[in-house]
């Protein structure tokens, strides 16, 4: 998973506390009544505190992934529920602190060296060091929040995909765990209260994950909001096809109208293709739906594999078919 290294971030008091401690500890073994193993405390007392803050500082940094080098997918979320542009900011303001911080007990360092009071200097540089820190207190704990958000997104490969759409109670999820004969894995979506479904299945070698995301295609589009809107179109950037289930039965407790009309919403936010399945075929139904391409049925296995291996050759079509414009 791309965010699963980040550290839980610190907040600037927490940085403080554990360098100082660090660094008294660190003078401690070098007391002596001589001038010069006292100065060496001194020295030691500032550096150690300084490199904790230093290394801690540039791990953040270097722990977030480099956006510009992030799946579309993944980093249409991140715009979403952070703003890529303010994390950027955040980061290049932390990233300069632990610099700042470097360079001027560097600084200092070379001024006790040659001072009377060395002590004096070495808490005047503890002081503009927590007032460094200070400036980056809302920057570490906006990063931690996202860090908490992050670390939550499923982990979605880029990868053939069928994204499975619905109305509640159609058989998505069924769906799901029937495709990839396990129990697919359940992760927490920052969109829908609900965990999306993830699960994979493999056909001559190539790997293929299937997703139901239950909230983001299973309701009217006039009843979403605006984050939920923009999710849909991260959807977009994925490897994908859609599958798209009817309950002609209505046992699902949403009329065929009702279904029909969310099938148009997907088609128009979704420029990719759709496989129009009735999913409870077992079940009695009042009319001819004229619009689903295969039936099948969760309760009897019946065509399940029939649906799977046209949706491999949707895929193959739709790769035919990008290939085919790039030449």
């Amino acid at each position: 998973m791309i965010f699963e290294k980040i550290p839980t971030i610190r907040t600037s008091d927490e940085l403080l506390d554990k360098a100082f401690k660090r660094g008294v500890r660190a003078a401690s073994g070098k007391k002596s009544s001589s001038r010069a193993s006292f100065l060496e405390s001194q020295e030691s007392m500032l550096l150690t505190s300084a490199n904790i803050l230093t290394d801690n500082l540039a791990n953040i940094s270097k722990k977030f992934p480099n956006f510009d080098e992030l799946p579309d997918f993944y980093y249409e979320l991140t715009d979403i529920l952070i703003g890529v542009d303010r994390l950027r900011t955040s980061l290049s303001r932390v990233a300069w602190t632990s610099e700042k911080i470097h360079d001027l007990t560097r600084e200092y360092l070379g001024k006790m060296r040659g001072s009377p009071t060395p002590e004096n200097l070495r808490k005047q540089c503890f002081g503009r060091i927590g007032s460094l820190m200070g400036s980056i207190d809302k920057d570490l704990l906006f990063l931690n929040e996202a860090r908490n958000i992050l670390r939550k997104l499923p982990d979605v490969h880029e990868e053939p995909t069928i994204v499975v759409a619905g109305y509640p109670n159609t058989g998505k999820s069924s769906f799901v765990t029937a495709a990839t004969k396990a129990t697919p894995e359940v992760a927490p979506y920052p969109f829908t209260t609900k965990g999306i479904s993830i699960g994979h299945f493999s056909i001559a070698g190539q790997r293929y994950q299937v997703v139901d995301t239950p909230g983001l295609l299973d309701r009217p589009m006039s009843k979403r909001n605006d984050i939920e809107l923009q999710a849909i179109t991260a959807l977009k950037h994925l490897d994908a096809v859609v599958l798209f289930l009817i309950d002609a039965s209505e046992s699902c407790g949403y009329t065929i109208e009702e279904q029909k009309n969310l099938l148009q919403e997907v088609r128009g936010q979704f420029d990719v293709p759709i496989l129009v399945v009735f999913s409870k075929s077992d079940l009695p139904y009042s009319q001819d739906l004229g619009l689903t391409d295969i039936c099948m049925s969760m309760a009897t296995g019946e065509g399940i594999e029939e649906v799977l291996s046209v949706l491999v050759e949707m895929v193959a079509g739709k790769k035919d078919d990008s290939i085919g414009v790039q030449t």
